[in-house]
């Protein structure tokens, strides 16, 4: 209080200070209460953020063990149940993010979270520099003259939407003074015949559709907001027009993976949209991949979809009429018609024979399946050691090191299946790689093939199809 304040209180009576200082004491037990409350409700949100921390480093482990089942093992249950865990993973660093915002604008930190280090932004995206000068060209506390010694640089990224525009074409026509003819210049081409649409814009229909899995009728309303309509049936007209300009490309794909004398081959659900009824139907899409880098050759890698209704054998046995060589694949029965002429031979996965004893392994482990997983680890340890290497050094390692750990591992699968039950999974596992063995060992005989069938099970995995509905064209 300053002197005047106390010269007012010095007139006043002793009832009035006394209420005054009554008046003074209930509004600091007001203040006081607020405060507590402040403090209990940041309380709980702590305790909640804690709470919110260990459900995101819960579901995050849940999320990389089902990412890894995902592709071993083709179950809708589980595609399902990793989608909706994704979403409630996002649900709760959303609302993780706005709770540390709301504690930290109550009671800010006195240091900083320590927070993972992100990773650099891209180099190679354009730069908008915004330098930021001080208010005035002299200090504010004595009004020297300010010279710059260094300066301080933070990124932040952006975006700028996605914009529209439109190319006009203009052609000038000219009449010959002498004869009246009209030059103009030909007209330029387009990539469909009396289409609206760009190259460009082609680009990004298809890429949207078939990489982002965003429909045509979603792209229809994506593009209204921007002002340009556009209907679904004119995207679909684009869609298929730029397929039949881009076959010939698909053709000259095919010819060069199927040109090869290794193929990996494997297949996977798609849900598709019936034409006429709105409902799904499941479709197969086929992938065949030519890559033979870990051979050390530097043939171009590339990989071949096909579409097909169903998983009939009738489908691969069009799609590699004109193969010759090896098949790795899985132990699909789609394929052993393939076999018979000799053209093809198979050359079986050890990542399916090994997926059987792990699966088994995870849920109720044994010696039997412990060893099983030991004895296959080696194998692979080689095939780490000659990746890239030559195929004939492939090939001699694999006879002098893989060809005997092979032949020891049969003897025990034999022996071991003698002991266990007729009924029991872990004997199932070992008639599976039993039963396939002239197929599983045939890598050690060429050092071009590789020891399973993981290149297509790569590709499939950028298909991500579980959020995509295609039409059957």
């Amino acid at each position: 209080m300053d002197g005047a304040q106390f010269a007012d209180l010095g007139g006043l009576d002793r009832e009035a200070l006394t209420a005054l200082v009554i008046a003074h004491r209930a509004e600091l037990a007001a203040l006081e209460a607020e405060l507590e409350s402040h403090r209990q409700t940041l309380c709980e949100q702590t305790q909640e953020l804690r709470s919110s921390g260990e459900q995101i480093e819960h579901l995050k482990l849940i999320i990389e063990k089902l990412r890894r089942r995902l592709f071993g093992v083709k179950s809708e249950k589980i595609v399902v149940q990793l989608e909706q865990l994704e979403l409630h993973l996002e649900e709760l660093e959303s609302s993780q993010a706005e709770m540390e915002a709301a504690v930290e604008r109550v009671t800010p930190a006195e240091e900083p979270k320590a927070r993972s280090r992100r990773k650099p932004l891209p180099e190679h995206l354009p730069r908008e520099v915004v330098t930021h000068l001080p208010h005035g060209d002299c200090c504010p506390d004595c009004g020297g003259q300010l010279r710059q010694f260094g300066h301080d640089v933070t990124e932040q990224l952006e975006y700028i939407p996605e914009s529209f525009k439109v190319i006009r074409h203009v052609r000038p026509k000219f009449a010959c003074s002498g004869c009246d003819r009209v030059v103009e210049a030909p007209a330029p081409s387009r990539p469909i015949e009396r289409g609206l649409a760009g190259p460009g814009l082609l680009a990004h229909v298809l890429v949207s559709k078939f990489a982002d899995h965003l429909p045509l009728y979603r792209q229809s309303e994506i593009y209204a907001r921007q002002g340009v309509e556009i209907e679904r049936s004119t995207l679909a007209g684009w869609v298929g027009g730029a397929s039949e300009l881009l076959s010939p490309l698909v053709d000259a794909i095919q010819k060069h993976v199927l040109a090869g004398s290794k193929l990996h081959a494997d297949d996977t659900p798609m849900p598709v949209l019936a034409p006429g009824n709105g409902k799904t139907k499941t479709g197969r899409l086929w992938t065949y991949v030519r890559d033979d880098r870990a051979a050390g050759e530097d043939t171009a890698p590339a990989v071949w979809f096909a579409y097909s209704e169903d998983r009939k054998g009738e489908h691969p046995r069009q799609h590699l009429k004109d193969f010759k060589g090896g098949l790795q694949a899985d132990a699909y029965a789609g394929f052993h018609h393939l076999y018979g002429d000799g053209a093809i031979y198979e050359v079986a996965c050890w990542a399916h024979a090994r997926r059987k004893f792990h699966e088994i392994h995870a849920i109720h482990a044994s010696p039997t399946t412990t060893e099983a997983l030991e004895r296959i680890r080696d194998l692979y340890a080689i095939e780490d050691q000659i990746r890239g290497k030559p195929a004939d050094l492939r090939l001699t390692i694999r006879q002098t090191r893989a060809r005997p750990l092979l032949d020891d591992l049969r003897k025990w699968m034999e022996k071991s299946l003698r002991s266990l039950s007729t009924k029991s999974e872990t004997a199932g596992a070992i008639r599976y790689a039993l039963s396939r063995w002239c197929a599983l060992t045939r890598y050690t005989e060429d050092g071009r093939l590789e020891i399973d069938n993981s290149a297509a099970e790569r590709a499939l995995r950028a298909v991500a199809m579980r959020c995509s509905l295609c039409p059957s064209f």
